[in-house]
Order: structure tokens, then sequence, then C-alpha cells
């Protein structure tokens, strides 16, 4: 990581507020000095601390000792901010882009409405004292590209200087595409504080940021099958990880318990499928949040789940295996069981149609997620007519003959799909995305999976020697591992007694240390980046913030940043992180005591909160 610098005096009396007083409704009481690079919570006083040096806790965080202060994720590159804070005034941001870049116009509008009311709800409803300089903020990009892929240019520089008068500022970012300015954008929101002293908005006078992730996929992998997530839900969680710049959203749309998507030329699916008429998304509804997403530098991935996970709505079509089979426990992981019958050819023309309809909604995508999740060859072995038509093909009975099989399925399925997918650019077919399974182990591995086709999506442990077979054939990987970013382990068990199956629950530390640099070792950039899951069975729109968030942060800057130092060194930003999350509207778990975040070093074990 390249170096990070900050320009700070010991005086923080010298940094320039313009208008400096105290809120009449209400003196503010407590300021906050840096005392050995941490925010001590000091007691205004005219005497000691007068009102006019004081500083709020976000301002102290910003300059007081090494670090990005309130930025998360931290940057990769040089970091610069001088102290000095210039009250601003959030009805006076201007922005300046290049006209002529006609397709990102429209970006750059719904990015400059959602940057101006993100300034707007810093002061979470607090009147604001009138006044202050005005923004002026130019984004440079040189390409007009929106392809968001592994080899998009993430990058962006962020100037912060004087503007044209003194009565402006002036941020410059520069960027080779929208997702690297637009990351920009996201950091310039950030070294925007309100300040409860003054009452007022705040803004760095000063600084320069060079930035760039280290991993270009950043996601969650989210489940709205099991329980329904309804569209604000998940606008909300773009909006999370927008915060955060992620860039991925893999939407587990169907599952065996339901299929909530309307497919117009299949409606069998949805309208046995759904769990009811109001619990479904359009294709007018996926459009626009894949629109929605875009705006925010993120693609949407999308995942039908084949040949296992498929039950209600398939059912009905005549296509299924071992559907509801009972006791389920024989045929499947959780109720209800439910396999494709590969040796149904009409089963091929249903996922033909299902495909056709998916990527018309899910245009953006580079990538398809075909599933390939926990097939179970006893369900496939409980079916007489699966088991005579295998006998036709002189098959046997055994492991190897049922990944045959899985085989002729996944084939002819991703035959059917490139019959509806565009290929990419320079006529390569797109990449297909599946999870680890026994197919993904050898030998069927090298027999089955084209290792410049497939990325294989990792849900067993980091340490598993799957990860490190899979890696040394050459194959890149996307990390999932359960033992570190399962965010729906922990929870009570809701087929047995005692608790779920992965628990005990993950916090936000053990998230934040899972090292992907690690894991691939001397294969390390085989590992394309990482998704946080959430698997739904114990989730729904009601639960989801707390479940995601402020989790799914820590899983962020582990991706952005790649930081070499733990948790400990980023829980005083990640507590006014959470914050920050909370502002937004976003219902992100408490994590400590309101008071370690105004004491801070005071909570954790081992901490110097002692020092003075």
């Amino acid at each position: 990581m390249a170096e990070v610098q900050y320009l700070v005096t010991a005086l923080f009396a010298l940094f320039v507020c313009t208008g400096i007083g105290v809120h009449s409704e209400g003196e503010a009481v407590w300021g906050y000095q840096c005392k050995n690079d941490r925010c001590v919570k000091t007691a205004i006083s005219e005497e000691s601390y007068p009102a006019a040096n004081a500083i709020s806790l976000p301002a102290c965080r910003l300059f007081c000792g090494e670090g990005a202060g309130l930025l998360w994720p931290q940057p990769t590159g040089q970091l610069a901010v001088e102290n000095e804070l210039a009250h601003i005034d959030p009805d006076q941001v201007w922005f300046q882009w290049d006209e002529k870049l006609t397709q990102l116009v429209g970006l750059w509008e719904a990015n400059r409405d959602r940057f101006r009311s993100q300034l707007k709800k810093r002061a979470q409803g607090a009147a604001l004292k009138p006044g202050g300089k005005a923004v002026r903020i130019k984004l440079n990009v040189t390409d007009d590209s929106l392809a968001l892929n592994y080899e998009t240019d993430e990058s962006y520089s962020l100037t912060v200087g004087a503007g044209s008068s003194k009565d402006e500022l002036q941020a410059t970012i520069e960027a080779k595409t929208f997702f690297g300015a637009r990351h920009g954008l996201e950091t310039l929101s950030q070294l925007v504080l309100y300040d409860d002293i003054r009452n007022e908005l705040q803004m760095v006078a000063r600084a320069r940021v060079s930035d760039a992730p280290a991993f270009p996929h950043r996601g969650l992998a989210l489940d709205t099958s099991r329980n329904f997530i309804d569209l604000e839900s998940l606008r909300r969680t773009i909006d999370g990880m927008a915060m955060v710049k992620l860039n991925v959203f893999h939407w587990h749309i169907t599952d065996s318990q339901s299929f909530p998507l309307v497919v117009k030329s299949r409606p069998t699916l949805h309208t046995y499928g759904a769990y009811s008429r109001r619990d479904v998304y359009t294709a007018d509804d996926v459009q626009r949040l894949v629109q929605y997403a875009l705006e925010r530098g993120i693609r949407i991935v999308p995942e039908l789940d084949a040949p296992a996970h498929v039950g209600e709505g398939w059912e009905k079509l005549g296509v299924t295996a071992c559907f509801n089979y009972q006791p389920w426990e024989n045929y499947c992981v959780e109720p209800p069981c439910g396999q494709l019958d590969p040796t149904k050819d009409a089963v091929y023309d249903i996922l033909e149609d299902v495909y056709r309809e998916m990527n018309a909604m899910f245009n953006r995508s580079d990538l398809f997620h075909m599933g390939g999740d926990e097939v179970s060859v006893r369900c496939w072995n409980a079916t007489g007519s699966i088991q005579r038509w295998m006998g036709e093909q002189e098959w046997g009975l055994q492991e190897g003959d049922f990944m045959k099989l899985w085989n002729y399925f996944q084939t002819e399925a991703l035959r059917r799909l490139d019959k509806t997918l565009p290929v990419a650019e320079g006529g390569k077919p797109r990449p297909i995305v599946m999870w680890t399974s026994k197919l993904t182990e050898s030998p069927y591995l090298e027999q089955y999976l084209d290792k410049d086709r497939y990325i294989v999506q990792v849900w067993t442990t980091g340490n598993d020697s799957k990860v490190a077979n899979l890696l040394q054939k050459g194959y890149r990987l996307i990390m999932s591992n359960y033992d570190a970013l399962y965010l729906d382990c922990g929870f009570a068990g809701w087929v047995t007694d005692g608790s779920n199956w992965c628990a005990p629950y993950i916090g936000w530390q053990k998230v934040y240390n899972n090292d992907l640099m690690a894991i691939g070792g001397p294969y390390a950039q085989q590992i394309l980046g990482g998704e946080a899951a959430l698997w739904t069975e114990q989730s729904d729109t009601h639960t989801l913030d707390n479940r995601l968030w402020p989790r799914l942060s820590a899983h962020a800057e582990r991706l952005w940043s790649n930081p070499r130092a733990g948790w400990q060194m980023a829980e005083a930003r990640m507590l006014l992180h959470r914050e920050r999350l909370i502002e937004e509207g976003i219902a992100a778990n408490s994590i400590q005591p309101k008071w370690c975040l105004q004491n801070e070093a005071n909570c954790p074990i081992g901490g110097d909160g002692g020092r003075s």
C-alpha cells in the first residue's frame, strides 16, 4: 500500500472555520482534543478549552493520528488532508461534467442529486446555521464506457482546494471511467462532516487522494427466495454498497421455496411459485433496479440455481425430481427438496425461455451465475425414470455416473444459455460462475469444467484443501468462505433445536480479517475478490439491514484496501462509519455502547485508553 500522509499540527485551534460560534439553542458542552493519536472527550470551558477552539468528534477523527480518519474504506494510495475545515452551504453545491460524454449525463445528474441529499442528511434534521462557502465539483472522465468487468479501471484522484473566489471551494475528480469518478465522489462526501458545536456543515478545505481497489470483484450475494425482500430494501442495500465502494450485487433470486421472478413466457413459475401475487419481481422492477445500481457503480449478477434448489413453480411444469420428498433430510439439505430432471427434454426448452428473459432484464451484467449448489445424487437415484434413462445409455448408478448425468445437464443448459446471451467484447463467451460442489472436485473438475470459461465461487472454509486444488489447477475464484463471510450464521436452528449449522455468529472483526491474499498464497492473483452471503431462511425485509451492516462494510474495506493491519486499527473509524450508515437510513447493527465511540480506546481489551 502506498504511503498515507497526514499534514497535521498539534494546535487544532489553528484550523479554519468561518463564522465560529455556539449553537444558540442549547450550547454544546463537550468537544474533543487529539492526545497521543486519540480523540479525548473534553468539557468546553472558557478557561481551559474555549468554545472557539473546540472541535467535534468527526473533526478530531479526521485529523488525529494515522489512518483514514472519516474514510471507509481507507484509500490505497496517497492521502493528504490538511487541518483546515470550511463551513459550507449544502444548497450551494454545483457540479460540472463533460456534456459531450452524453451517455454519462443522466448518471451524473442522479449522482448530483444523491450527493446533495447525503450532505443534508449529515445534520439529521438540525436547522443548520445559514451561510457558508459554495462547493464546485468538477468531474473529469476520459472514457465514457459503461462496461463494468474485471478490466474496468475504477481508480480515481481527488483534489480539494480554493475555488475561483474566497467564497468557494473546488473539488476536482480525475478518473478514466464513470465508476472511478463515482468512487471519488463517494470519498468526497465522507470529507464533509456535521459540527454539532457550531451547528454547521464543514468540509475539508485542502486535500489530495489517489485511490484504486485491491480486488475487482467486491460483492454481496443475497437470497430473495427463502424469504421475499421488497424493492425498497434492495435499493437501500445498494445505497449502502455504494457508500463502501462494493461493485457486485449477486442476486440469488430463486430457490426451491419460491420463484418470485415473473417470466412472461413461463408464467406457471411465478404464478404457482411465488409466496403471493405481491411477492414478485417484474421485468420492469428488475430493469429499474439494474439502472439504480449502475448509477451507484454496481453491476447486478443474476443467479438461476440449477439443477438443484428448484421446486415451487417448477413442479407444476412436470420437470422436477424428488419434489418435497419426505423425510426431506434423505434427499436434500433443507425443505422442500427438488431438482431438475436432466433426462426430460422439456427442461432445456424452459431454461432457454427463462435465460432469454433474464438476460434482457439483467442487460448490464457480463457474468451469469448458473448455481450448481448442493446437487443430491440420492435425489436423482430415487427417481425411477432417471434410473431407466441412465440404463438406456449403458451408464451405471455410481457417483461417477451421476456426475456424468450432471455434466449432461450442464452442457445442454450452457448451450441454451449461450443462445440467449450476447458474447462479450472480442467475441469471447461470457464467463459463467458456479458454486463449489462435487463437480468442482477432481477428477470431475478437469473433465467437465473449462477453466477459461468457468469461475468458481467458494463457499467452503478458507483453508479447505479443495480451494488449493482449484487454484493449482488454474481456476479463478470468488471467495465466500462460510467461516468468515456467511452472514446468516449464529442464529437459532430452524429445522432443529440449538444453533444453525454454521454457528457461531460472525462478527465484523472476523469479516475484516478475512485475508484473501493469505488464502491464495502463491496463486493469489487468481482470486478475483469475494462476496459476503446472506441466505434468508431467517431473514426478510424487516431484518435485512442489521444482518448486513456494518459487517458488509468490513468486507468492503478488506476487498478495496487489502489492509495489512487487523481490525483493531480500524475500530474507531468503524464506529463513526456505522453512525454514517444510520444517517443514511440504514438500520446497521450496533456493535458497542455509544460511550465507546465517544471515549476512544477505552473499551477494547488491551487498549491504551489509560494514556493521557
